[in-house]
């Protein structure tokens, strides 16, 4: 929880709102509003698992690129292309692969469950 703001957390909130919308509106709703009233609810629940996860993810990022002494992902992407990194590669996959975890843990859990 970020000071001064107390309970319930944002995503608190967000979890409420999508758990009425999968208890109370998906049951009774049909067609063109089941499937918005679906994607509203993982919209919110991407939201609500960045908020928890998202500073986490950033702190293990910008270390990943430091360990490849770079300052972002833009720099990381031209030292690829450029062959900088050649002689590191596996560690290169390694860390682009704890990334790409990262952003499933956000955007989709389920398939990391795969």
């Amino acid at each position: 929880m970020n000071a001064p703001h107390d309970v319930p957390t944002a995503a608190e909130l967000l979890e409420s709102v999508r758990e009425w919308l999968i208890a109370d509106v998906l049951p009774t709703a049909e067609g063109r509003l089941k499937f918005h009233t679906r994607v509203a609810a993982n919209v919110l629940a991407i939201v609500e698992r960045e908020l928890v996860l998202g500073p986490a993810h950033a702190e293990a990022h910008s270390a990943r690129l430091a360990r490849l002494g770079v300052s972002d992902d833009v720099e990381l992407a031209a030292g690829i292309r450029t062959g900088r990194f050649d002689d590191r590669l596996p560690e290169v996959r390694r860390l682009v692969a704890e990334s790409i975890v990262d952003k499933l843990e956000v955007a989709n859990p389920g398939y990391l469950e795969r």
